[in-house]
């Protein structure tokens, strides 16, 4: 028997808050304990969470700078007659943007068209070549949609041809406003906002609806408008895995009640050919949309033609949506098959290097390419004479755009039976969703990359490639920044760029070995440990199954919207006895079903893609949602496994308080070089280079040039020093002054989030600590954005011994934390002086 191999983050209980808050809610308290691990910890925000229109929004044309110009240039371009061209982009942000204001402005009448960039031959946003054909078609007025607040260049062009530009967009704005687009306006959350509006965490088709509502407004058409407007919005933001917090949740929560009841053409039809229109009886949920409708819009913006997904969602003919609907089906089967295969040949691949003696958890970066896997598990051909021939099978798919033509290889897929695979390349369009799957199976960061040239015809496979570059996808844990070890291997790939937990690239093939090395060298660097590489289960509350009941689950269903930023709450039961079990499902995927004593009964449990652990113990710990089973007429309870361990009577015992911590801690060198501080939003642009950028999570892409991050290089003398926030620590503050000598310092005004008490307990004891030599105390404190002392002062409540000076109480330390974030400068200069 085996079982899969995870690690536990158990957020610990907080009683008294929770029931606090359960009193003031009427909450059960094992829920009000998920809405702490979510950090509403007042009753006062818990009401708020669970009824969001009790808090005012202000008005978005207060907020926005220039919403009222857009409004203005668009209703004059209107009124004139003019061609206008919406520029959305392939991805469903984009999509779901382009159709929202596709059906806004043909209401208001408006001579209005779109176009969509070739992910194949163009890539993302805006471009010359698509400014050029809107001025042979006499376009006025282009208005971008997820894109275009780093398109400089086309929007240059743009403005040289009288051709008036709108941005709405989300990403992050140059950091040089010589590199912000001579637009006309720009909508954007990220310029000019105030960063504590509650428009700030808006996506790209946040920003539509915004211009779109105030738009209609204008025209005395928003009665008509808002609600098809809202339900574009739900379903774009749901489908593209945006934050459910903030006005996101406001507005999803309003709009899943209306997608339940479409009246969109296009929508009503896409939810009868998913299937999930039995959910609308009971009123749609976020994974209704995320698991039904946004594949099938995300893999025709992957491997179909965009026009499609716009064409359904702003038809208003049933029969040609049903017809655009069942083109989005075929597409997403398309994309599953795609998956399933890469993915297959994936884990065959991993099982076959595992049997040869590697350890993923040694090497702690997964980097796995198409042509490597399909060359390693390639048999040898048969020997002469043997009379036996392998015959690989082909068949082409051919979606509605030229350039999403696919040859995939239907050859058996290879596995342990040792059948023969294709030799063609992986699709990039989908790479990234086996990148997610493969992180979630061995719990490591993935670098997935697809030939560039892998769609090619046969030829001398090795002659073939060796000019080639490879395009990957890339997927964190939470231990590893994706986007800065991106920054960290820039030496050697081409373009890319990503965030925290997602990213991409290009590399030129050569530097496959070089890629690998300094991965390595990334994850050595960010202490990366071999017990980090396993998939984390994160936890909220203990609970009985005996008392998992209806009434329970409909008070999670309080907590809706859950997604992104409030996900699902997590029970965890100990020593459970599995009375009956077997696998479930079709072709080579199966599941693990179980059947669950309760104490009292029995209960249903399902483990998606775990029927290779079949059979499990007869007694375990698991960590379960909770999901409604319908049946017929009948609705129970069934739950869904997302984490099962050995079964234990105790949780994990408390530190032996004898043991001592080896600490490894340096005070910084003497500071020969004081430099002028001033505030970042105060300082004169461009800024000063040589340039260091450092901070908790700074931009990805806002300074450009001689620009080093997180580290200087030593002996090279800096001319300023971005601090996107300060420092943990004041000592970490002297190292990076006493080794960068900086003429400038140059301080923002974002404040790392502080953990609660609980959360960096758990935290702490999430550490491997029984197998370190010693704790860079250092290195950890920057890694997690926490002062060394505060770090002491939990190890020493948890028991643990540490050579290291008095510490506050864990609370008086976050206390102190609090403030020495929000130290003023004129303080800090003073302190350095001194």
């Amino acid at each position: 028997m085996s079982l899969p191999q995870q690690r536990w983050q158990i957020s610990a209980p907080q009683t008294d808050l929770s029931e606090a808050i359960a009193n003031a809610t009427g909450l059960s308290p094992i829920i009000a304990q998920v809405l702490l691990n979510r950090g509403i910890n007042t009753p006062e925000a818990a009401r708020i969470f669970l009824d969001p229109d009790l808090e005012e929004l202000p008005d978005p044309k207060q907020e926005f700078p220039d919403l009222v110009v857009s409004i203005d240039q668009i209703e004059q371009a209107i009124k004139n007659g003019d061609r206008i061209t919406i520029c959305g982009d392939y991805d469903v942000d984009g999509m779901t943007s382009t159709a929202l204001l596709i059906r806004t402005l043909r209401l208001l009448g408006a001579n209005v068209e779109y176009e969509i960039p070739s992910r194949m031959t163009e890539g993302y946003g805006i471009n010359p070549r698509i400014v050029r054909d809107c001025h042979e078609r006499h376009v006025k007025l282009i208005i971008t949609v997820d894109n275009g607040i780093a398109a400089y260049d086309a929007i240059a062009l743009a403005k040289s041809l009288n051709i008036s530009v709108i941005v709405t967009d989300h990403h992050e704005v140059p950091e040089d406003p010589n590199k912000i687009p001579p637009a006309t306006a720009i909508l954007n959350p990220k310029y000019q906002v105030d960063p504590n509006s509650p428009y700030a965490a808006i996506a790209g088709v946040g920003v539509a609806y915004v211009l779109a509502l105030e738009l209609s407004d204008r025209f005395g058409k928003r009665a008509e408008l808002e609600n098809p407007l809202l339900e574009l919005f739900t379903l774009g933001t749901i489908a593209d895995l945006a934050s459910l917090t903030g006005i996101n949740r406001r507005l999803v929560k309003k709009g899943l009640r209306l997608l339940s009841q479409s009246k969109v053409i296009g929508i009503i039809a896409l939810i009868n050919e998913t299937g999930i229109a039995k959910d609308k009886q009971t009123g749609l949920k976020p994974e209704a949309i995320g698991f039904g409708l946004g594949p099938r819009i995300n893999a025709i913006g992957r491997i179909g033609n965009p026009q499609t997904v716009i064409d359904l969602l702003t038809c208003d003919e049933m029969g040609q949506a049903i017809t655009l609907a069942q083109e989005c089906e075929a597409t997403n089967r398309k994309r599953q098959a795609l998956c399933q295969e890469i993915e297959e040949e994936a884990i065959a691949y991993m099982r076959k290097r595992k049997s040869e003696g590697f350890d993923i958890t040694q090497e702690r970066v997964l980097v796995i390419v198409d042509r490597e896997v399909q060359t390693a598990l390639t048999p040898s051909p048969s020997p002469a004479g043997s009379g036996k021939k392998t015959v690989a099978k082909r068949k082409k798919v051919t979606s509605k755009s030229s350039e999403s033509k696919i040859e995939e290889d239907v050859n058996p897929h290879p596995s342990d039976n040792g059948k023969v695979i294709g030799v063609k390349g992986w699709h990039h369009g989908v790479i990234g969703i086996v990148a997610s799957r493969l992180v979630e199976r061995y719990g490591a960061p993935v670098f997935i990359g697809s030939y560039e040239d892998a769609h090619e015809q046969e030829g001398d496979l090795e002659a073939k490639h060796q000019d080639a570059t490879v395009r990957f996808s890339v997927r964190g844990i939470p231990e590893f920044h994706v986007f800065h070890s991106l920054e960290y291997i820039a030496n050697i790939r081409n373009k890319g760029g990503g965030h925290k937990a997602a990213g991409g690239f290009t590399l030129p093939a050569a530097n496959m070995e070089k890629l690998r090395s300094e991965l390595r060298e990334f994850a050595d660097r960010e202490n990366i440990l071999p017990s980090h590489i396993m998939p984390l289960i994160n936890v909220d509350v203990r609970a009985d199954l005996s008392d998992i009941s209806m009434t329970l689950l409909q008070t999670c269903d309080r907590l809706q919207p859950c997604g992104i930023g409030n996900p699902d709450p997590v029970f965890y039961s100990e020593n459970v006895r599995v009375l009956a079990q077997q696998t479930r499902g079709k072709d080579k995927v199966k599941h693990l079903s179980l059947e669950l004593d309760t104490g009292n009964g029995k209960i249903k449990a399902i483990a998606w893609r775990w029927g290779e652990y079949c059979p499990i113990p007869d007694r375990v710990d698991i960590a379960y949602k909770l999901r409604a089973n319908q049946w017929q007429d009948t609705t129970s309870v069934e739950l869904e496994i997302v984490g099962i361990r050995e079964a234990s009577d105790v949780m994990e015992s408390s530190p032996n308080s004898a043991q001592q911590i080896p600490l490894q801690y340096k005070t910084a060198p003497a500071i020969t070089k004081f430099p002028q501080w001033q505030k970042l939003s105060e300082a004169p642009r461009p800024l000063s280079r040589p340039l260091l950028l450092y901070g908790c999570d700074r931009p990805a892409d806002k300074f450009q040039g001689d620009v080093d991050c997180d580290r200087p290089i030593r002996d090279r003398d800096y001319q300023a020093v971005v601090l996107w926030t300060l420092p943990p620590s004041f000592t970490h503050l002297l190292w990076l002054i006493a080794i960068s000598k900086p003429n400038f310092i140059y301080l923002g005004s974002h404040i790392p989030s502080i953990p609660s008490i609980e959360e960096f307990r758990a935290k702490i004891q999430s550490l491997d600590i029984e197998n370190l030599n010693t704790l860079n105390l250092l290195d950890l404190a920057q890694q997690w954005w926490i002062s060394p002392s505060a770090i002491v002062a939990a190890l020493r409540e948890l028991g643990y011994s540490c050579d290291f000076p008095d510490t506050l109480a864990l609370e008086g330390e976050l206390l102190r934390m609090q403030k020495w974030y929000g130290i003023s400068i004129g303080k800090l200069a003073a302190i350095l002086a001194a």
